[in-house]
């Protein structure tokens, strides 16, 4: 079981950044693949980026590639996505999840969701 909790978002006008975290409970979190999704209001949750189990591979939608990045600190159990160069499409809850597969992009390939945070990004 991994419990995971989001923190970071708020509201920030477009070309700025924002960094979010998740921290994740349990001894198990180097064993898991980690992803943030995003789901805007009237629309499905849509994957934004994944990091493999030791960091060294990544992945992220199109729509977030050099704007974006994921990170994490298994030391901290934590994973992390710095956003910058923010857009006001990028509004949405943000989430993070726990996967035992590589690459998951999909959302039923995650076991564990956090709560979400809110990111707001005014044009």
């Amino acid at each position: 079981q991994v419990q995971l909790v989001e923190s970071g978002g708020g509201l920030v006008q477009a070309g700025g950044s924002l960094s979010l975290s998740c921290a994740a409970s349990g001894r198990t979190f180097s064993s898991y693949v980690m992803g943030w999704f995003r789901q805007a209001p009237g629309k499905e949750r849509e994957f934004v980026a994944a990091i493999n189990w030791s960091g060294s591979g990544k992945y992220y939608t199109d729509s977030v590639k050099g704007r974006f990045t994921i990170s994490r600190d298994n030391a901290k159990n934590a994973v992390y996505l710095q956003m910058n160069s923010l857009k006001a499409e990028d509004t949405a809850v943000y989430y993070c999840a726990a996967a035992r597969v590589w690459i998951a992009t999909m959302k039923d390939e995650y076991l564990y969701w956090g709560q979400g945070t809110q990111v707001t990004v005014s044009s």
